[in-house]
C-alpha cells in the first residue's frame, strides 16, 4: 500500500471510529503524545489543546456520550501538503451530518489540518487542528 493510502486510511479510521462510537479506534489513530486543538467560526476562541492520546480519547468519549443522534464525518479534498519517509502533513474538508428521528441534516462543515508520523508499518496523527464553520 502506498504512503498516501495508509495516511488516508488513518484519517478515515479516526472518522469511522467516531461515527461507530468506537473511542478505542479513534484513540488508536493518534500517537501517545498527540495534541488536538479546535476552533469554531472565524472569531471563535481556540479550544484546547488536548494533550496525549488519553485526553483525546476522553474528549471523544464525552462528546459521544452527550449525543442522541448518529453522526457521519465525511472527509473530502484530502491534500498531502508535505511528506517525507517518516512524516506527512495534510489538509482535508469535513462535512458533518446528523441522522435522528428519520431526518438527515448538515450540522457543520470545516476542515482538518493533520501532522502524521510513521509508526512502524502505520501512520499516526501527531497533531490535529479542527476548524468548524458552525457550532454543532
Amino acid at each position: 500500500m502506498t504512503a498516501r493510502a495508509e495516511i488516508e486510511n488513518t484519517l478515515g479510521r479516526a472518522s469511522w471510529g467516531y461515527d461507530e462510537n468506537d473511542v478505542d479506534l479513534i484513540a488508536a489513530q493518534f500517537t501517545e503524545t498527540a495534541t488536538m486543538t479546535m476552533q469554531i467560526g472565524r472569531d471563535g476562541a481556540p479550544i484546547g489543546p488536548f494533550e496525549g492520546r488519553e485526553a483525546i480519547r476522553a474528549l471523544h468519549a464525552d462528546s459521544l456520550a452527550a449525543q442522541t443522534d448518529q453522526r457521519r464525518h465525511n472527509l473530502s479534498n484530502i491534500v498531502v501538503t508535505a511528506e517525507t519517509a517518516d512524516s506527512a502533513s495534510t489538509t482535508s474538508n469535513l462535512t458533518l451530518l446528523s441522522i435522528e428521528n428519520g431526518a438527515l441534516k448538515v450540522l457543520s462543515s470545516g476542515w482538518y489540518r493533520d501532522d502524521l508520523v510513521r509508526d512502524g508499518d502505520s501512520w499516526l496523527i501527531a497533531s490535529r487542528h479542527i476548524y468548524l464553520d458552525l457550532p454543532y
